[in-house]
C-alpha cells in the first residue's frame, strides 16, 4: 500500500509539473534603458503577482497554458498591459518598458536628480566632471551607520580615524591624513571646532540629514584648492514636489555596559568661564570657586540609547516655493576598555622599553543635535534664490578612569602580586558646535547663454572644554590587592578651560558663458571667492593640592577621606595659568579667482583652467610666557592649474583622465608657538611651518552596466612637496625635552589603484572595493652609535623611509546585500577591511607606532508595510574589533614582564575594546 501511494503521488506531482509553467522578464526604463527596481508585476487571471529584484528581473511560477495578459505598474510611470502566451515549455523571455507619466514628468525629472537612491547616484558619477563616488540618501539609510564619519568607511579609498568610543570621526583620503582634506555643506566650506585642525570631525553630523554625500577625489579650478587627498561634500535634503515625511525612532545598548558599569559625573554645575574670566586676572582663585560635580563619581547601567530624526519636505505656490525642514536627535553611551604600556629607548638596545602599564575605562554620553532648514523660491525659469542653515552639535561628557602599574624599581614583583600604583581619573565635557548659513543665487540671461551664481556665507565653528578636571592618587598592589592611598605629592588636582571659535564670512561668484551649443558645446566660467576666517583661542589651567596634616603627613584615602570632595583643597596658582600661548587670535584671509573652459566635442569632454589662491595667515599672543615669536604671519599667493578629461567609449562606458595641482596649508594649532600636555604627548607649535603643494593624477575606466550597478578601476599618484607630519623632536636648548610637532619633509610620493564593483543578482546585490596605496616620505630619525674611538654610546641621526603618516597599504569593503521588494524585507552585511598603518610616529630609528589590520563587520535589517511604517535593526562591530598599536621590534627586557605583550618579534603598546552596539528602532515613511 504505501508503494502504491508513493507512485500515485510522484505521478501527480508529474502531472503538476507538466502542466505548471514559469514566466521570466526584465523591467526596463524606455529612456535610459535602466533596470526598475520594485516594479509590481500582475497576472489577474491566475490570481499572481511579483516584483523586480535589484537587477529589474521577475518569475511568476505556477502558471497553465494559454493566453493571459502581464500588467506592469510602478511609481511615477504609465502601467503597461502586455498580452502574452504562455507556453508548456519555456515561454519567451519578456521585455517591458516603461514611460514616464506626462503628468509627473517634471517630479520624475527632479527626482531622478538629486542622488537620493543609488541608480540616482550612479548617474551623478557618471555624469560628473571629478572623479568622485557618490553615496545615496537611500544606501544611508539602509546602513548599519549613524553618522556621516562612519557611511565614509563604506567609500573605495577612505578609511576612518576613531576616537575613544570606537565611532568613526576622521577620514583619510587615499591615504592622505585627515589634514589633506577639507568638508562642505551643499558645496560651501565649512570651518572646524576641532582645536588643532582644520579639517572638520564628521561625527558630528547624523547621516539620516543628507539626501547625498559626495567624495571629491580630483579637483576642478572652481573648487577651492586645499585638498590634495580629497574633499568631502555633505548634500542636504532638499524640497520635494509633494509633501514628504520620514521620521524614525530608535533605542538600543552597548554590549561593552553589559560587561561592567558606565562611570560618569555631576556636569550640571560647571561653569563655561574660569575664575579668571568671570572675577578678573588679579582675582585670586580659592576651592570654592570650582564645581564639586567634577569629582562627584558615579558607577552605574546607563540609560538605553535613544535615536530619533524627523524631516518635512513640501513646494508651494504652484511649486514656486519650496520649504524642508530636518532634524536629528542621538543621547548614546559608548565607551572603550584600553590597555596603555609607556615605553622609552634606553643605550641597550634599539627598541623601546616597557617602563608602565595604564589600563584606562572610558565612560561617554554623547548628545548629538542636527538641525537643517532650506527655503528656495523660483521666480521663473532664469531666476531663483535659495536660503539654507544648518546647525550641529555635539555634546560629550566622558569620564576616564585609569590606573597605572609601574614596572620599575623593587616593589614591582609581579610573582607576588606586588607593584607601586597611580590613580587617575579625569572628568571633560566637550562641546562642538557648527552653524553655517548660506543665501544662493542662481540666474540666466541671454536665453541661457550667460549664466551668475553667488553665494554669501556666515559660518562659525566652536569647541569648549570648560572645567576639565584631572586628580590623581598614588596606590599599591599587594598580594594582588590594589589599594588607593593618598594624593600624588605635586599638584594632584588639574583644573582646566579650553575653547576656540572660528569666524567665517564669505562670497562667491561664479560666471559661465556659453559659446558654442549644438553637437559641439563649448563655455568659458570664471568666478573666485572671498574668506574672511577670525580665530579666539583661550586657555587656562588650575593646579590644586591638598595640605599635610598635623604629622606632616598626606590625608589617607579611606582614612581621612572617602570621597574627593571630603578633600580641604588650595590652589597653588590661584590667579591661573592664563599666560599661555593657547590663548591668542588668528586670522586666515583668502581670496582667490579662476577661469576655464568646457568643451564638448563627439565622445570628448575637456574641462581645463588654472585657480590663483591668495593667503595672509597671522596670529597674536594675547599673554606671552617668553617666547620669542609672539606674532607671526604667511603671505603667499599659489598658481593651480588643472585639466579633467572624460572621453565616452560607449553610452555607459567612460575614460576619465584628471591633474590638478592642490595647496595644504598649516592650521593655527600647528603655527601657534605653544607648549601644552594632550594625552600622553608634550606638544608644541612651530611658527616656521610652511605649505605643501602638491600635483594630483588620476586615471579611472567607468562602465554602469546598468540600474546603481558600476565598475570603476582606477589609478592615482601624487607628488607632494613640503608635506607636514607630526614627529617626536627634542628641544634644541633642552634635549631631555621632547615635543610632538608638526614639520616640512622634504618630498613624499603616494600613488595606489582603486577597484569599485557593485553588482545584482535579483534579490541578491554586492557592493566591493579595494585600494592598493604606497607612499614614501624619508625623514630624521635618533640612533645610537659606538664611538670606534672611545667604545662610548653616543647618539646619531639616521634618514629613513617610510609611509606617509595614517596611509594603509590595503583598504578594502565587501557588503551583501538582500532585497526582497515583495514582501519589503532588506538586509545588509557590511564589512570593511583597513590595513596597518603609523598611528604616531617617533623620534627614534624603527620605534614608530603602527596600527594593526583590522576588520569591522556590521549588519543592518529593515522590514517595510504597506502603511509606510518600516522596522530596522542595526548592529555595529560584531566581532568586536579592537584598534590595537605595535612598534615592529622589540627588547629582550621586555620579555619578564608578566603581560603578554611580544609576539611575533612585535611589541604591544596600546589596545582599545569597545564592545557591540546595538539598535532597533521604527520608520515612518508619506511619500
Amino acid at each position: 500500500m504505501n508503494k502504491f501511494l508513493q507512485i500515485l503521488l510522484l505521478s501527480l506531482f508529474s502531472i503538476g509539473v507538466a502542466s505548471a509553467t514559469t514566466i521570466k522578464g526584465h523591467v526596463y526604463d524606455k529612456e535610459t534603458g535602466e533596470p526598475l527596481v520594485g516594479a509590481t508585476i500582475t497576472i489577474e487571471k491566475f490570481g499572481k503577482a511579483t516584483t523586480t529584484g535589484l537587477d529589474g528581473k521577475f518569475e511568476l511560477k505556477g502558471l497553465s497554458a494559454g493566453p493571459a495578459s502581464v500588467r506592469v505598474s510602478y511609481i511615477l510611470y504609465k502601467t503597461v498591459v502586455q498580452e502574452v502566451t504562455i507556453l508548456n515549455e519555456d515561454t519567451p523571455h519578456l521585455k517591458v518598458f516603461m514611460e514616464h507619466a506626462s503628468n509627473l514628468q517634471e517630479v520624475a525629472i527632479t527626482g531622478r536628480s538629486n542622488g537620493v537612491t543609488d541608480r540616482e547616484a550612479r548617474r551623478l558619477e557618471q555624469n560628473a566632471v571629478q572623479v568622485m563616488n557618490v553615496v545615496s540618501a537611500r544606501a544611508i539609510e539602509v546602513s548599519p551607520d549613524l553618522t556621516v564619519a562612519n557611511v565614509m568607511q563604506r567609500v573605495s579609498g577612505v578609511s576612518i580615524e576613531r576616537n575613544s568610543n570606537g565611532d568613526g570621526q576622521y577620514a583619510i583620503l587615499r591615504g592622505m591624513d585627515k589634514r589633506y582634506n577639507y568638508t562642505l555643506v551643499n558645496g560651501v566650506k565649512i570651518p572646524s571646532p576641532d582645536n588643532k585642525y582644520r579639517y572638520v570631525p564628521l561625527d558630528l553630523f547624523p547621516s539620516d540629514l543628507l539626501d547625498r554625500l559626495e567624495v571629491y577625489k580630483t579637483l576642478t579650478p572652481n573648487l577651492e584648492g586645499d585638498a590634495i587627498g580629497g574633499a568631502v561634500n555633505m548634500v542636504m535634503k532638499n524640497a520635494p514636489e509633494q509633501l514628504q515625511i520620514n521620521a524614525n525612532i530608535s533605542t538600543g545598548y552597548s554590549q561593552l555596559f553589559f560587561d561592567r558599569n558606565f562611570s560618569s559625573y555631576n556636569a550640571s554645575g560647571i561653569n563655561g568661564k574660569s575664575p579668571y574670566e568671570l572675577n578678573g586676572r588679579a582675582y585670586n582663585a580659592t576651592a570654592n570657586d570650582f564645581a564639586k560635580g567634577t569629582l562627584d563619581y558615579t558607577s552605574k547601567k546607563p540609560a538605553p540609547n535613544l535615536v530619533g530624526s524627523l524631516s518635512i519636505g513640501q513646494r508651494f505656490l504652484n511649486n514656486k516655493l519650496g520649504i524642508v525642514l530636518a532634524g536629528s536627535y542621538q543621547n548614546t553611551y559608548r565607551g572603550s576598555n584600553s590597555t596603555f604600556y609607556n615605553s622609552s629607548v634606553t643605550n641597550t638596545n634599539e627598541y623601546a622599553v616597557i617602563s608602565s602599564q595604564i589600563y584606562r575605562e572610558y565612560s561617554e554620553q554623547q548628545k548629538r543635535l542636527g538641525l537643517h532648514g532650506k527655503v528656495d523660491y523660483v521666480f521663473n525659469n532664469n531666476h531663483k534664490i535659495s536660503l539654507y542653515n544648518v546647525y550641529v552639535n555635539l555634546v560629550n561628557q566622558q569620564l576616564r578612569d585609569a590606573v597605572t602599574t609601574n614596572y620599575t624599581g623593587s616593589t614591582y614583583q609581579p610573582a607576588a602580586g606586588n607593584a607601586e600604583l597611580t590613580y587617575q581619573t579625569r572628568s571633560r565635557l566637550t562641546e562642538q558646535q557648527i552653524y553655517n548659513s548660506t543665501l544662493h543665487g542662481d540666474h540666466k540671461f541671454f536665453d541661457n547663454k550667460f549664466k551668475v551664481q553667488w553665494s554669501a556665507v556666515y559660518s562659525s565653528a566652536r569647541n569648549q572644554v570648560p572645567d576639565n578636571t584631572t586628580i590623581s592618587l598614588n596606590g599599591i598592589r599587594q598580594n594582588f590587592v590594589d589599594k588607593r592611598l593618598s594624593l600624588v605629592n605635586t599638584n594632584p588636582v588639574e583644573r582646566r578651560w579650553e575653547r576656540n571659535t572660528d569666524e567665517d564670512k564669505a562670497g562667491y561668484l561664479d560666471l559661465s558663458y556659453n559659446i558654442l551649443n549644438g553637437k559641439s558645446k563649448f563655455d568659458v566660467v570664471a568666478g573666485g571667492l572671498y574668506r574672511d576666517k577670525q580665530r579666539s583661542s583661550f586657555y587656562n589651567k588650575y593646579n590644586l593640592y591638598a595640605p599635610l596634616k598635623g604629622d606632616g603627613t598626606a590625608p589617607l584615602y579611606g582614612v581621612d577621606f572617602n570621597s574627593y570632595n571630603d578633600l580641604n583643597l588650595l590652589v597653588s596658582n590661584p590667579t591661573g595659568a592664563v599666560n599661555n600661548p593657547l590663548t591668542y587670535n588668528a586670522s586666515e584671509k583668502i581670496t582667490a579667482a579662476y577661469g576655464m573652459v568646457k568643451l564638448v566635442s563627439g565622445k570628448t569632454e575637456i574641462v581645463g583652467g588654472v585657480r590663483v589662491e591668495h593667503t595672509n595667515q597671522g596670529y597674536a599672543l594675547l599673554f606671552q610666557a617668553g617666547e620669542t615669536r609672539p606674532t607671526g604671519s604667511q603671505i603667499y599667493t599659489d598658481v593651480l592649474p588643472s585639466v579633467t578629461v572624460k572621453h565616452h567609449l560607449t553610452e555607459k562606458a567612460q575614460l576619465h583622465a584628471s591633474y590638478y595641482k592642490g595647496v595644504n596649508r598649516p592650521g593655527f594649532y600647528e603655527l601657534v608657538p605653544s607648549r601644552v600636555v594632550n594625552e600622553e604627548f608634550l606638544e608644541r607649535g612651530n611658527p616656521d611651518l610652511v605649505r605643501a603643494l602638491a600635483d594630483n593624477y588620476d586615471l579611472r575606466y567607468e562602465l554602469f552596466p546598468g540600474a546603481a550597478e558600476q565598475l570603476l578601476v582606477g589609478a592615482f599618484y601624487k607628488k607632494i612637496k613640503n608635506p607636514i607630519e607630526f614627529t617626536f623632536q627634542p628641544d634644541a636648548i633642552r634635549p631631555q625635552d621632547v615635543y610632538y610637532t608638526p614639520g616640512n619633509f622634504g618630498t613624499a610620493n603616494n600613488y595606489g589603484l582603486e577597484l569599485d564593483y557593485i553588482k545584482f543578482f535579483n534579490k541578491i546585490g554586492i557592493k566591493a572595493n579595494y585600494t592598493y596605496t604606497h607612499s614614501r616620505i624619508v625623514t630624521s630619525k635618533r640612533s645610537r652609535r659606538v664611538n670606534p674611538a672611545t667604545g662610548d654610546t653616543e647618539p646619531i641621526s639616521v634618514d629613513q623611509a617610510r609611509p606617509l603618516y595614517g596611509q594603509s597599504e590595503h583598504i578594502g569593503n565587501l557588503s551583501l546585500l538582500y532585497k526582497n521588494t515583495k514582501n519589503g524585507v532588506e538586509v545588509q552585511l557590511a564589512g570593511a577591511y583597513t590595513g596597518e598603518r603609523i598611528n604616531t610616529v617617533s623620534q627614534f630609528l624603527n620605534n614608530d607606532l603602527w596600527q594593526k589590520g583590522f576588520v569591522q563587520m556590521d549588519l543592518s535589517a529593515e522590514k517595510r508595510f504597506k502603511s509606510g511604517i518600516s522596522v530596522f535593526v542595526k548592529a555595529n562591530n560584531l566581532l568586536n574589533t579592537p584598534t590595537k598599536l605595535f612598534i615592529k621590534g622589540t627588547n629582550p627586557e621586555n620579555l619578564t614582564i608578566k603581560e603578554n605583550i611580544v609576539s611575533n618579534g612585535q611589541t604591544l603598546i596600546r589596545s582599545d575594546y569597545y564592545g557591540q552596539s546595538y539598535l532597533i528602532g521604527i520608520r515612518y515613511k508619506l511619500n
